[in-house]
C-alpha cells in the first residue's frame, strides 16, 4: 500500500503505536508516553485513518492488533529503534568525511537515488560518491566503502547485514491488463512475458502455479531490469519485479499487479563491507539511516 498523497504518518502517532503495543493497554502506553488514554486512543483512530486499515480490533477497554497492525507495528518497532540509534552515534553536523557506495544498478536508479537528499539532509559534511558493478553481487571494488550487494549472503572475510528480501510478482501497465482482461495465471496464454536474462524467472512463477512455461518464442529475454521495465510499461508484455525495483512506478499507476501471487527470491539485498570498518562512523551512520530509511518507505503488504 501507498502513503495519502506520499506522505509519511506523524512521529507521534507512530510512537503511540509502539508504544501500544508493546505494552498492551492504552492505560500502560499513555503512562510511558505522558498522555491520557483517550489521547493515545486518538492517535490510533488517526493513524487507522491515514492508513485506510484497521490496526486493532476493541471489545470495551480491551485492544488487539489485527494481523495487519501486528506487521505494522514490528516494522514500525524496528524503524524507531533504528533512528534513535543512528541520533546517538555522533552530531550529525559534524559527521564529515568521503563515503563512496556501490550499489545494484536496479536499487540505485529505482530507490537509492531517490531518497539520497534526506541522508544528506542529516550528514551536510560527507561527501558521497555512487557506483554500480557488473554484477549484483559483486563486493570486490577496492575503492568502495560499503556495497549493497543482490546475493546469498555469504560474503567471505566480509560483514554481509540483511537489508531486504524480495518476491517477484507479474508486473505489467494497465492498458495490458485490460485489453487482455488478465483474471487468472491461465489467461496469460498468448501474453507476451518478458524474461530476464533467462527463463528462469517465469518458470519458477508458473512451475508454482502448476503452469507450464510457454514457448520461447512467445517471449522476451531482455538483459536487464531497465529494459524489463521500460518494455512493460510501454506494454510490450508483461514482466515480473519487485517492491522495490518497481515500487514507484507501481505507486505512480505506470505499473499494475494482475495477481497477488509472488514468489520469494533465493536471494536478497545485503549490506555489505570490510569487517574491521563497519563500526566507522560514516559507514554505520548510512548502514543505520538506509535500514531505517527503507523500512520507513517501504510498502508494508497487507
Amino acid at each position: 500500500m501507498s502513503w495519502p498523497s506520499r506522505k509519511l504518518p506523524s512521529m507521534s502517532a507512530l510512537r503511540a503505536l509502539d508504544a501500544v503495543a508493546r505494552q498492551g493497554t492504552l492505560w500502560a502506553a499513555g503512562r510511558e508516553l505522558n498522555r491520557t488514554p483517550s489521547a493515545v486512543s486518538h492517535q490510533m483512530r488517526f493513524l487507522e485513518q491515514e492508513l485506510g486499515a484497521p490496526l486493532f480490533s476493541r471489545a470495551g477497554q480491551s485492544i488487539e492488533l489485527t494481523p495487519f497492525g501486528r506487521r505494522y507495528a514490528e516494522e514500525v518497532h524496528k524503524a524507531l529503534d533504528l533512528i534513535a540509534h543512528a541520533a546517538e552515534l555522533i552530531d550529525d553536523a559534524q559527521l564529515s568525511g568521503a563515503l563512496t557506495i556501490s550499489c545494484t544498478p536496479g536499487f540505485a536508479t529505482f530507490w537509492l537515488c531517490g531518497h539520497l537528499n534526506e541522508f544528506r539532509s542529516l550528514y551536510p559534511l560527507i561527501r558521497l560518491r555512487l557506483v554500480t558493478p557488473r554484477r549484483l553481487n559483486d563486493v570486490s571494488d577496492p575503492d568502495a566503502d560499503v556495497f549493497i550487494a543482490f546475493g546469498s549472503g555469504s560474503w567471505p572475510n566480509r560483514s554481509a547485514e540483511l537489508l531486504a528480501n524480495v518476491a517477484f510478482a507479474p508486473i505489467c501497465s494497465p492498458s495490458l491488463l485490460n485489453a487482455y482482461r488478465l483474471r487468472s495465471p491461465e489467461d496469460l496464454a498468448g501474453v507476451t512475458l518478458l524474461h530476464l536474462h533467462d527463463y528462469e524467472d517465469w518458470a519458477m512463477w508458473l512451475g508454482a502455479r502448476g503452469l507450464p512455461l510457454p514457448p520461447p518464442e512467445q517471449g522476451i529475454i531482455l538483459s536487464d531490469i531497465y529494459l524489463a521495465q521500460a518494455a512493460a510499461i510501454a506494454g510490450q508484455g508483461i514482466a515480473m519485479g519487485d517492491d522495490i525495483v518497481c515500487g514507484q512506478a507501481l505507486a505512480d499507476g505506470l505499473l499494475v499487479r494482475p495477481f497477488e501471487e509472488a514468489i520469494p527470491s533465493p536471494d536478497a539485498y545485503f549490506l555489505v563491507c570490510e569487517r574491521d570498518r563497519r563500526e566507522h562512523p560514516v559507514i554505520s551512520a548510512f548502514c543505520n539511516w538506509l535500514k531505517a530509511s527503507l523500512a520507513a518507505h517501504r510498502p508494508i503488504a497487507e
